[in-house]
């Protein structure tokens, strides 16, 4: 098999794991755990995963001054407000349609490249972002089953704060491998939910063999194994065509939230959705 079927089929299982996410978060609800409970053991379980994986090939390395304070900064305020409130749109909406919302943080980085870089925003880019506003427009506006207004601003939060992320970031990784980076992301954001759910009082072990197994899914299924097939796809068939491949993400836990959850799955939803994901593939391909 040939290194670009094998990147292919890397940043497909990558797209499948980050489809799960959702799924497996309203699992976890269901099973009473906190969200503060819920994203404090993903981070530290899956950091310890991606500590000792880089470690075993050889490949980690402790960042120091300047790079590794952006590095906790990334995660302990930008991934951890991404992550929050994509599990708090979770309480008002749908898997799926939380996973179509969340999709359009590449037109959030168009508007922030916008106002840095005007020379960039091209038609293209400006079509993209319309269809990606225009798909969310139109499952909101037409309200089908499973879309809350006060939903839709939380998960619109998650991808701006999702795309300031991804801004700060990509200037970070002028300096440091994406994922030594994020071996220093992921505890940084277990911190802050630790310390978040021990201010408010909503931090417990999960008390029950379930409770664990949902919590261990989500940390190794949606999240580790997501996070270094789509590192190892990318070293095969570059990061353009990774990202574009990696759009199926929402299409996943769309047929995942139906199929596992019963969730509903309307034309407005297909169509919406289908805008969304189609305003993020002209993006990547013009910044290709």
């Amino acid at each position: 098999m040939d290194d670009e079927t094998v990147g292919i089929g890397l940043v497909l299982t990558s797209a499948i794991g980050f489809g799960t996410l959702g799924i497996f978060g309203v699992i976890a609800a269901e099973e009473g755990l906190s969200i503060p409970t819920v994203l404090a053991l993903r981070f530290s379980l899956a950091a310890v995963v991606v500590w000792a994986v880089l470690w075993l090939r050889g490949r980690f390395r402790v960042l120091t001054g300047r790079t590794l304070a952006i590095a906790l900064a990334l995660g302990g305020i930008g991934y951890a407000t991404q992550s929050g409130l994509y599990f708090l749109g979770l309480e008002f909406m749908t898997a799926g349609m939380v996973a179509i919302v969340l999709y359009t943080y590449p037109a959030f980085v168009v508007c922030i490249v916008a106002i840095t870089n005007p020379d960039r925003v091209t038609r293209v880019v400006m079509l993209a972002l319309g269809l990606s506003i225009g798909g969310v427009a139109l499952i909101t506006g037409a309200d089908p089953a499973g879309v809350d207004p006060r939903g839709v601003a939380v998960v619109l939060g998650a991808a701006l704060a999702y795309s300031l992320y991804i801004v700060v970031s990509q200037r970070a990784l002028t300096a440091v491998d994406a994922e030594i980076l994020t071996a220093f992301v992921l505890p940084a954001a277990a911190v802050t939910f630790v310390g978040f759910g021990i201010g408010t009082n909503t931090l417990a072990l999960p008390g029950s063999a379930s409770g664990w197994g949902v919590a261990l899914a989500i940390a190794i299924f949606a999240t580790v194994v997501p996070v270094l097939t789509f590192f190892a796809g990318i070293a095969r068939i570059g990061a353009s065509r990774a990202s574009i491949i990696s759009t199926a993400e929402p299409g996943v836990t769309v047929a995942l939230g139906a199929l596992v959850l019963g969730e509903p799955v309307t034309i407005v939803t297909i169509v919406g959705g289908t805008l969304v994901v189609a305003g993020v593939i002209l993006i990547q391909r013009e910044n290709a």
